[in-house]
């Protein structure tokens, strides 16, 4: 029996490949269109850091006027 030359090697892995990607795209096709539909959904100029410190900000604003308070 012949040794498969490089080229059908090549075309099998890519195929192998494709058929990988297919599967996993429709094994987990509810999963990645809820995905992909927040992606689109989401707001790319917002940096959820900043909230993390807006909020940090007026959880110690609101602290420092409850001890003023007293």
């Amino acid at each position: 029996m012949a040794k498969p030359s490089g080229t059908k090697q090549a075309t099998v892995v890519v195929a192998a490949l494709a058929f990988g990607w297919l599967a996993i795209e429709i094994a987990f096709k509810p999963f990645l269109e809820k995905f992909r539909s927040s992606i689109d959904k989401s707001d790319p100029t917002k940096d959820p850091d900043d909230a993390d410190a807006d909020a940090a900000a007026a959880i110690a604003a609101a602290a420092k006027s409850s001890d003023e308070s007293m």
